[in-house]
């Protein structure tokens, strides 16, 4: 494709695989020739591909010596671009729009994406967006539109690139021709406690942006109880190598650090975010009412995406921008026609009820005493929602988009006895009693008189940090 001049692909001659292993066991730098012999193709055509690339076993082993070794920028940009060879990458040649995209490293109530990205192409930008599933505690955005009756989530690649030509954005999941070398490899990472390494998690993640044929990426970096990188320290150890090695892959990238110590929609449950993304998107909710942390992050980050792809002069240029482009519904009508392009319903804005399940039985979660929000286990909310059957325990469960949780108290509130915490959509009462108590028991909810004032409190803003 057009978009590889700073990262070439390699025809590298043969190499002994257990060598290279050998090599990063003890503590030796891989180059490019190394790393694309690993993943790619044969020398010449009178080569056993066999012998080139390496066995799922022998993944395995130098997961582990990465993991054990590390690497440095350069040989993480060298292990991108390997990945990202290892398929097709994109061609958006004839495109008169910068190419540009967000990923999130996952939260509870993430509902970024079906805003942000049909905010972004109606304020000119091209979005292919490629996104996942859920992933422990984490709601994953093709779970959200899997909510949607008649939605192609993994449409071919042909398909994908003309409703984002023709719409300015497309939300999928990943094909088997995207980076499938990154497939084999997390496959073995995740069985060899190998997942944390962030060369690795770096590696993954952009490989697949590469292959997406990018102009520009905004990383959002989640931190806090709902996130994977817990502590600012390790968020920050991540941004920084995302952004490194983006750039060193020829790819413009900037990352954000957001609070994730509490739910940033108002709700957690497939098709619960996917009417609040709606609600955003049609001007329902407001930057003052309860998806307030959700707006905020979300037009940080398209700010950061414009000014990336130089369709903003600053960030408070773009802000203007996006702020007419949701207020015109130029934005909703991007979101309308992606959905029907790929399949679901052309009047899902006009009538979401029609479309979107709800759960039969409902229920409140109340205070069980005067108080304040002191602090919310977030990852106990997604797993609550897991619990409800809107995750997956194991890789074959089947998602009910029906249920979740939503009017969640936010850190800080003050509470009177039976106030509400958050309420819950479940299939059955026994279902529902079970998360109430999983709700409560994630809400840390002290004496206002007696609040220990060195406990660490939500970020005052969703966004804590930008790295350039």
């Amino acid at each position: 494709g057009s978009r590889r001049a700073a990262c070439v692909r390699y025809r590298s001659p043969m190499a002994l695989v257990q060598e290279i292993i050998r090599n990063k066991r003890d503590g030796g730098r891989l180059s490019a020739v190394e790393f694309a012999s690993l993943f790619g193709a044969p020398a010449n055509e009178n080569t056993d591909a066999s012998n080139a690339c390496a066995s799922d076993a022998q993944l395995a082993a130098l997961a582990m010596a990465i993991f054990l070794k590390g690497l440095d920028r350069d040989e993480t940009v060298a292990l991108t671009c390997a990945l990202r060879d290892s398929g097709r990458v994109l061609d958006w040649r004839g495109l008169d729009r910068p190419i540009v995209d967000k990923h999130s490293t996952g939260g509870v109530g993430d509902t970024v994406s079906l805003i942000l990205g049909p905010l972004v192409a109606a304020c000119g930008g091209a979005v292919p967006m490629i996104s996942g599933r859920g992933l422990g505690h984490t709601g994953g955005t093709l779970d959200k539109l899997g909510a949607i009756p008649g939605y192609v989530a993994t449409p071919d690649s042909a398909r994908f690139q003309r409703v984002v030509r023709e719409v300015g954005v497309a939300i999928v999941g990943q094909t088997a021709e995207l980076a499938p070398a990154d497939g084999r490899l997390y496959a073995v990472r995740d069985v060899t406690a190998t997942v944390e390494s962030i060369p690795l998690i770096t590696a993954s993640i952009l490989s697949k942006k590469l292959a997406a044929g990018l102009d520009s990426l905004v990383m959002d970096v989640k931190v806090g109880s709902g996130a994977f990188m817990p502590t600012l320290e390790k968020a920050r150890a991540l941004a920084s190598s995302i952004v490194e090695v983006g750039r060193g892959a020829g790819l413009a990238t900037t990352a954000l650090l957001t609070d994730m110590n509490q739910p940033l929609a108002p709700c957690a449950g497939n098709a619960m975010e996917v009417r609040c993304a709606i609600d955003v998107l049609t001007c329902a909710s407001t930057a003052n009412g309860p998806a307030s942390r959700l707006i905020e992050a979300t037009f940080a980050l398209a700010a950061e995406m414009l000014v990336s792809a130089r369709l903003a002069s600053t960030r408070d240029a773009a802000l203007e921008v996006l702020a007419r482009a949701l207020k015109s519904g130029s934005a909703a009508e991007c979101f309308a026609r992606m959905v029907a392009a790929l399949g679901g319903p052309s009047d899902l804005l006009e009538h979401p009820d029609r479309h979107l399940l709800r759960a039969p039985c409902h229920r409140a979660v109340l205070a069980p005493s005067d108080g304040i929000v002191r602090a919310i286990d977030v990852r106990a909310i997604g797993m609550a929602v897991v619990a409800l059957g809107g995750g997956r325990r194991r890789v074959e469960d089947r998602i009910d988009p029906a249920v979740g949780l939503r009017g969640f108290a936010q850190v800080g509130a003050k509470l009177k006895a039976g106030d509400v915490i958050a309420s819950i959509d479940a299939r059955d009462e026994a279902q529902a009693a079970r998360a109430a108590a999983a709700v409560l028991q994630s809400y840390s909810i002290v004496d206002g008189e007696d609040r220990d004032r060195s406990e660490p409190r939500a970020e005052a803003s969703v966004v804590i940090e930008t790295i350039a």
